[in-house]
């Protein structure tokens, strides 16, 4: 009887001993199977966790589902800012010629940093005023003799009226113009267009077969009967076609080059209406005598620091942020000890070669590409200065032939660059994107997102800074071209990066100040650009 007891008591302590190391077990592990259950959710959900919890979580896994709402919501966003105004006439359309300009409040003479408002009341071909707002319009102040210009600030009331708000930045004579890019009719016409299709350009692809080449049609959608051969990022999503050549793999693709095809969804009505006005006014500025009283002295521009509308002005040639004062910084110094990723289109490219000739020192390497699209690399060993460019993926527009054979996208770049302090990653894209429908830049966008966001969890001290669109020619191809798709994507990718450590250099209120209307503005632009650059990372 002893003897039974005993034995029942160590079984007991077995037990326990069992079940003690089984709890254990299971709360060492809880935290990782707790994790690996909630991934799959909404990203919400982990920007919530990163702003409680004292270590981050594991990278966020976004499903195609999630992609897909995501697009959805800034779609939905991007609708209600464009309204469909269909016409049946041109005649009801807004007229330049009709409407009225006034400027509020009228003086003589202003003083250095006042406002001065000007109200829009449009009206149609026939006189009538208007009743809905959504005229693409574009304000601008400039004294061509200072070198001087700022951008204004337009207000749609969204009943045919407009104030456009200027601040008189400097003295002198000035120049105020409203410039009506397109009627609100034009704007909801290029919308509904730019989503229809995928087929105003067409891209050639080039197959190697052995010692001789073939051709064959490639685009982001292909309507085809034929065999394609097609190109994907299984994890974002992205995807490029190419009809597939008899008797050639895929893989055999080398080289590509594009042209505009004679394809339009807008009528013959819709594009008579692409035709621009400008009101001209012409205010004198007096000097503030209590300027140095009150105006406060601003800080040196930093990483980080919010953007106002106007952002800043142009004055001798030099960009001036209203919020904060950028200071004169030796590049060469600024630069040594840092790796710098120029990554997206040839307005970005445009730092790369802008480096190279401000740098003697620079030296280019040769990575044994060809052509104007070439990735390159130049460095300074001294000073251990590494500057990389390179194109962003398709869709890349050009007439040139172009390599394709170690093409990639932005996304998977920087999933591959480690980052630390001295990392400097700088992002420019949508010029490309503009004759496509929205959500292809979207989509582009929000991968570029969930990589900045996957890096900066592992090295948070990266700079990344996003380099906006800049404006460009306002006579080229309005339906493919028009800054009105330049402006909703500038909208659109603010929207995406406001909840990242990001810095963002608004090229697009930069070269409306300076007037440039050139998708490759001069190098003073240029300069002033990276200016902003060099005053974020030293």
């Amino acid at each position: 009887m002893t003897m039974k007891i005993a034995n029942h008591k160590s079984l007991l302590v077995l037990l326990f001993i069992l079940a003690s190391w089984i709890t254990f077990a299971v709360i060492q592990n809880s935290t990782k199977l707790w994790t690996a259950l909630r991934l799959p959710f909404s990203l919400h959900h982990w920007n919530f966790v990163m702003k409680t919890q004292p270590e981050p979580p594991p990278n966020p896994i976004v499903s195609p589902t999630e992609t897909a709402l995501r697009i959805k919501r800034i779609m939905e966003k991007l609708d209600q800012l464009v309204p469909p105004r269909p016409f049946t006439t041109v005649s009801s359309t807004t007229s330049a010629t009709h409407s009225r300009a006034t400027v509020l409040s009228p003086r003589d003479t202003y003083c250095r940093g006042d406002r001065l408002d000007v109200l829009l009341e449009m009206r149609d071909h026939l006189g009538r005023r208007k009743e809905y707002g959504g005229d693409f319009l574009r304000a601008r102040m400039s004294s061509p003799a200072l070198k001087a210009g700022a951008s204004g600030k337009v207000t749609d009331f969204n009943n045919g009226t407009y104030l456009v708000s200027f601040t008189l930045f400097w003295e002198g004579q000035v120049s105020l113009s409203v410039l009506l890019i397109h009627p609100s009719e034009g704007v909801s016409a290029l919308w509904r267009a730019r989503n229809q299709g995928y087929d105003r350009v067409i891209f050639t692809g080039q197959f190697n077969r052995g010692t001789s080449q073939v051709n064959t049609d490639c685009a982001l959608a292909l309507n085809s009967s034929a065999e394609l051969c097609e190109y994907l990022d299984t994890r974002d999503q992205e995807a490029f076609y190419c009809v597939k050549p008899p008797n050639v793999p895929c893989a055999a693709l080398t080289h590509m080059h594009s042209k505009n095809k004679d394809v339009s969804y807008l009528s013959k009505q819709e594009r008579s209406l692409f035709e621009r006005w400008k009101w001209h006014f012409s205010p004198r500025i007096h000097k503030d005598t209590y300027a140095e009283k009150t105006v406060p002295v601003k800080r040196q521009c930093k990483f980080g620091m919010a953007s106002t509308i106007p952002s800043g002005h142009v004055w001798k040639d030099t960009w001036n942020p209203v919020s904060c004062s950028l200071a004169a910084i030796e590049m060469k110094e600024c630069l040594r000890g840092k790796f710098i990723y120029l990554l997206g289109d040839s307005t970005i490219r445009q730092w790369m070669e802008y480096f190279k000739s401000s740098i003697n020192t620079l030296k280019s390497v040769d990575l044994h590409e060809s052509g104007k699209l070439q990735k390159q690399l130049a460095v300074d060993l001294n000073e251990n200065i590494n500057i990389q460019w390179q194109r962003h993926s398709y869709p890349l527009i050009g007439s040139l032939t172009y390599s394709v054979k170690e093409i990639e996208y932005i996304a998977q770049v920087i999933d591959r660059i480690g980052g630390e302090k001295n990392t400097i990653i700088v992002i420019s894209l949508g010029q490309h994107f503009r004759p496509f429908p929205i959500d292809v830049f979207i989509r582009r966008a929000l991968n570029i997102h969930d990589a900045v966001q996957r890096l900066l969890l592992r090295s948070p001290e990266t700079v990344v800074i996003i380099k906006a669109e800049n404006i460009r020619e306002m006579n080229v191809d309005v339906e493919r071209f028009s800054d009105f798709h330049g402006y909703i994507q500038y909208l659109a990718l603010k929207d995406i990066f406001q909840d990242l450590n990001v810095g963002i250099i608004d090229a697009w209120d930069i070269t409306i100040a300076y007037g440039t209307n050139n998708v490759h503005p001069p190098q003073s632009v240029v300069r002033n650009q990276i200016n902003i650059l060099l005053n974020f990372i030293c």
